[in-house]
Order: C-alpha cells, then structure tokens, then sequence
C-alpha cells in the first residue's frame, strides 16, 4: 500500500495526526503533481508547527512548474499574503513617508502598493518569497535579516562606499554602523545605495525597515539614470564642506564587527594567518591569545570600572588608557566585555601598529583566542547518532565577548591532516622534555593525539550557528602557495580591502625577521615537511582514511592510504601498527607515573608504577577501539543540540590569479 493510500484512509477515519505524517512521506515518494497537491493542502490545514512550510514550498514549486496555478495563487494568498496585507503595505506607506522627507534622495513619485512589480509572500518572521507581478513566477525565499554579509563593499576605499541593488536589512545596517560619519574623517563619506529599478526598489519598502537607517543621514539613494550624480559635491550641491571638521578617533561603541579567526587544531598554520593581517590599516590586529587571559584581561578592567564612583575618580584611578576611552567606557550604563575587549584592543600599539586612523570605515577587531589543544569527545546518543562536542568551543559559543559583536566574519585555517599532526605531536613531546629538565611540577605529557585528530572536526559546523552562519575554511597550502588569489580572495569575504600589508608577513607592523630560526614567511617548506620522526604510515593511513570526507571536500589527495575497502580487521592492524605515536605517549608518561608517591619501595614500586602504565594504555587502546567502531558506521555526526553538521565552505580562488597548480 503506498503512503498516500495509507494517508488518504487515515484521513477518512479522522485520524488526523496519522495522516499528515502518512501525507508528509508520500510527498517525499510520489513525484505525480496530483499527488503533492492534495497532500500539501492537507498538511497546511491540519498540521501543526511549522508544518505550513511544507505546504509552502510545496505550492511555490508546484506553481513555478506551472500546474494547479489559479488553485495555488488563491491558497497562497488566502493562507499567506492576505493575513500580512496590512503590515506590509503600513510599512510600505511608513517608508516611502520618511524617503519623501529625507534630503538626499532625489525621486519622490512612489507607485501605488498595488502597483509594485513584486508582491512578497511571507515565510517566517524574517523569510519572504517574491512573486514577480509580470512573469507570474515565484523566486527564492529571501532572509531580509540573514547574518551574512554577502558583498564585498569595502574592497576599495579611495572614494566613498557606493553599493549595487543592496536589499538585505542587515547589509544595509551593516554599511551604517560600519561606515564612518563624514564629520567624523573630515570629509565626503556617505554611502551611496545605487538601484537599477525603481519600481523595484519600492517594492522592497514593503519588507525593509528604513528609519534606524534614514536617521543616520550617512545614505545617498541613486536610481537607474542617476548614477552619473556619484559622488556628490556636498559642498557645491548642499553647502555642507566636511573638509573643515576635524578627524576624529575611533570610539568605543562604534566598533561593531568582529573577524573570529578560530582554531581549528594546533599547528595548523594559524601564526602565518596573524603575521599576514597584522599592521592591516583596517583591524585592531594582536597576534593569538590565551582564552583564559583575554577573560582575566578584561574581568581586571570590569573591576576597575566597578571600583570607581564618579568620573574624576575613574580618570584618576584607571592606567593605561587616554581620558576619551575611560570617559566612554565609564559613561556606558550597559558597559559589555565586548566593549573592553575593544578599549584594550583600540589602546595597545601592537593591534594599532597599521591602523589608518583616517579610514573611510570602522576598524574591525582580529581575534584568535587560543586554546592549549583541541579536543572533542564523541559518543552515542539514544537515537544511535554520532555526537560530537568540544568544551573549548563551548566556552566561546557562550562567551559575552562573541556575543558583543553585531556582525560576526569567521575564518577557519586547515593544514594537510598528516602533516599538523606531525608537527603536534613534535610539540608535545618538545614541551614534555622541556618541562623535565625545568623540574617543573605538572609535566607536560603526549597525548592521544590520533585519536583527538579524527574527531576533531572542527571544519564541521551547524550551518545556524551564530558564530560559524557567515563562516569560511581556507587551506594553509593556498596561502603558501598562492598568496595573491588567496588573500585577495579572503579579504574579499571578511569584506576588507586586499592592502599592501598583506603581501608580507609582519609582526608589530614590522616585517618578520626569522632569522633562520623559522620557516620564512611565504616559504612553502612547511607544506612538504613530512614529520617521519613523529608519525607513521600506520598512522598516517589511518588518519586520512577517518577523515576521508574532509580530505575529498578540501580538495587533499590521500598520500598514504591506497582508497581501498576497510574493515574492523584493517582498523586493528592501523592501531596495533600505531608504533611512533605509543612511543611518545609510554615515554612521555613514565615520567608521570614516575612521580607518584607509593607506600612501597624498590622493585615493588617499580611493578606498581609499570602497571598504572599499562593499565593506562589498556584504558587508551579500549577507547580507540570504541571510536572507530563508531566511525565505521559513518561519517555522519550531530552536536549536542541534535543538530546535523556540515562541511564550513572552502574559500574558492580566482583562477586568474593562481601564481602556482592548486594544491592537492
């Protein structure tokens, strides 16, 4: 019996529940437009939730394949347009209002609401999907207030910022909080919104929220034949000359857009990342930091804050940092560690080192908060699902600082798996000798770093995470190779101009002098390096084979494991072959196990202490055993919201522009 059979008799016998479900599979089975039909229809009457969307798209698609219109058009507008009719065209009337009174807009003649060439069906709170009036054909859903800014406006700021048929809330506002005042840099600066439809533009009015950005004054409105007026002489046309104010310092709150270089495991290139954007003229740039120590950073200037009673007292009291600053943060009464975050980062000299202070834009704040180590634990949940989670991403996902920030630009660097990992666990074990021969208290120990490398997977994301939503990943082995297409590429996504400090690596704002202690800035040396000494073949192959999906999505070849099928049976001889990495882990750990006070002497003590050892590598090999038998069933995982996660999107290079073959 097929599910729109079982359907249709659920609906007979009332059994309503059951039958959306049977309805909502036999859309999913039948592909006959009858069908989708009927069945669309009977989940929008008697669903429940968010089972109109269903229907919705359903209808749309049904309708653009041009069967049931007049049906679908009645629905749609019973169901949809007609319970918004009033909002949207109070909104339209509000915003061709407050345009008819704003100077720099230079039509007026606003066509009737039922007269506007796109009539918009909404979706959600925020989605709407337009129907074109003429071609009598419904378009893509559209997120007026999705967190991504999808153009590149500020790739040249010599003149001021103009803008082609921007229609998202949040891109225009963005251009407002990021855009600096004429007065402000002491000169024309406005931001010049150009629209090659009229009749267009106004039907978007019945979406937008205009006033928060009238208000601002910073627009110009340009249309169709109009765009010979950019720039305006504003002295000439208006008699306003900007040229006579006085440039003035960054404030505080107008520092609005983070770029969050995140790390994706250790050794992954990122201090090469760092040295590229530092002395950048339009971030507040500091090398990595500890997580930890930003967080006590900025709790010792809260307390500070919370310490003083009156502004002279503050002034008095608080080092570091010049009177406008302290007089800002002091007068905030919704004072954020945002906010200090941003004071700290506008008064240090090192993340000012490039700052054009004359700028065109607000500077965003670069910021890679570091962890020690990556790691993730993967278990099981009740649905037999994957689950993965990482506590140092938790930490962020909740931390005030990230959730200061308006508009988030994320950036992921990733290293050949292999070739990080050798480079980790040559650090490991570097900072484990170094703690022995410093005598200190706490040893540094190698860890499982294999089985931390699989399931770090932090180049999987919720796609509607808030911090990874305008996300990209970009390779390590690009940015070596080809500097220009790459960071031209990335500075076009993070929405920054691709500056002559880019082409250099630089600390300080002072080009890097490695003095042959290091790998050489754009050296691609590192990219060949193969770590013999600290990983091998087993290894290696089993690496690749356990993030095979990565290795195809980045564009990597496999080196070392041949693509062949694999079993429980070859999974143990990988691990029984992981020779170099126990090697590392037993020595490392001895000297932990070594330290430990026991009741009993001599040869006793020694078998106590060889047994904690061994009993600590049964415990270890018990779990590599648990994790592949969870990989083997799939490379699928959730996080711990129960959400799906996706491969972030790999940062595409202009061809054009590749100095070198892409690397693979």
């Amino acid at each position: 019996m097929k599910a729109i059979e079982i359907a249709q008799r659920l609906a007979q016998l009332n059994e309503i529940d059951k039958a959306v479900k049977a309805y909502k599979i036999a859309l999913t089975e039948e592909p006959d437009p009858t069908t989708q039909m009927e069945a669309a229809a009977y989940i929008l009457q008697f669903g429940k939730g968010e089972d109109y969307k269903i229907s919705y798209t359903f209808f749309r698609d049904l309708y653009n394949r041009g069967v049931f219109q007049e049906n679908i058009l009645e629905i749609m507008g019973e169901a949809f347009f007609e319970p918004n009719l009033r909002l949207m065209k109070s909104r339209y009337d509000r915003n061709c209002k407050y345009l008819s009174k704003y100077p720099y807009i230079f039509r007026s003649d606003f066509p009737k609401f039922e007269d506007l060439p796109l009539r918009f069906y909404p979706y959600d709170d925020n989605s709407y999907t337009p129907f074109d009036m003429e071609a009598q054909r419904f378009g893509e859903y559209v997120n007026f207030r999705d967190t991504v800014i999808k153009h590149n406006f500020f790739h040249d700021l010599e003149n001021p910022i103009l803008a082609e048929d921007v229609t998202s809330q949040y891109e225009l506002e963005y251009l407002r909080d990021n855009v600096r005042k004429s007065e402000d840099v002491a000169r024309e600066n406005h931001i010049y919104l150009y629209y090659n439809s009229w009749p267009l533009f106004c039907s978007y009015l019945t979406c937008l929220n205009l006033k928060p950005l009238l208000d601002s004054r910073k627009f110009v409105f340009l249309f169709e034949d109009e765009r010979c007026k950019y720039p305006i002489d504003f002295k000439e046309e208006f008699g306003v000359d900007y040229s006579q104010c006085t440039v003035q310092p960054v404030r505080v709150g107008e520092v609005t857009k983070l770029v969050w270089h995140t790390q994706l495991s250790t050794h992954n290139g990122g201090d090469f990342f760092n040295e590229v954007f530092d002395s950048h003229p339009n971030l507040l740039c500091l090398p990595s930091m500890m997580m930890y120590s930003v967080e006590e950073s900025i709790k010792k200037s809260r307390e500070a804050f919370e310490r003083v009673s009156s502004l002279k007292q503050a002034l008095e009291c608080i080092e570091g940092w010049p009177p406008q600053t302290i007089e800002e943060l002091y007068r905030m009464r919704d004072r954020t560690d945002k906010d200090i975050l941003v004071a700290i980062f506008l008064n240090n000299e090192m993340a000012t080192a490039g700052l054009d202070r004359e700028s065109r834009i607000v500077p965003a704040v670069f910021f890679q908060p570091h962890f020690h180590n990556i790691v993730y634990s993967l278990k099981v949940d009740e649905k037999n699902r994957a689950v993965l989670n990482a506590a140092n991403y938790e930490l962020v996902k909740k931390s005030p600082i990230f959730q200061g920030f308006k508009y988030i630009k994320t950036f992921t660097p990733m290293r050949r798996f292999t070739t990080s990992h050798g480079a980790t666990v040559r650090f490991m074990y570097a900072s484990a000798l170094a703690s022995n021969k410093e005598g200190k208290e706490t040893k540094s120990v190698v860890s499982d770093a294999i089985s931390e490398r699989v399931l770090n997977r932090s180049f999987m994301i919720d796609p509607e995470d808030r911090l990874y939503h305008d996300s990209v990943l970009v390779r390590l082995e690009d940015g070596k190779l080809n500097p220009k297409a790459t960071f031209s590429a990335l500075s076009a996504f993070l929405d920054l101009p691709y500056t002559e400090s880019m082409t250099y690596c630089s600390e300080n704002g002072k080009a890097r002098d490695y003095g042959g202690g290091l790998t050489d800035g754009f050296d691609p040396a590192p990219i060949y390096r193969t770590y013999d000494e600290y990983v091998n073949d087993s290894e290696r192959q089993f690496i690749e084979y356990f993030l095979r999906d990565a290795y195809e999505y980045y564009g990597y070849s496999f080196q070392y494991y041949d693509d062949s099928a694999v079993d429980q049976k070859k999974t143990e001889e990988w691990i029984s072959g992981f020779d170099t990495m126990n090697h590392y882990i037993i020595e490392t750990w001895k000297e932990v196990f070594g330290t430990i006070k026991l009741a009993v002497d001599g040869e006793e003590k020694d078998a106590q202490r060889q047994q904690m050892l061994e009993s600590f590598l049964d415990d270890m090999y018990k779990n590599r055993v648990r994790i592949v038998k969870i990989l083997m069933r799939g490379l699928n995982f959730i996080n711990e919201n129960g959400q799906p996660l996706r491969m972030m999107p790999k940062l595409e290079l202009n061809p054009a522009l590749l100095e070198q073959s892409v690397y693979h």
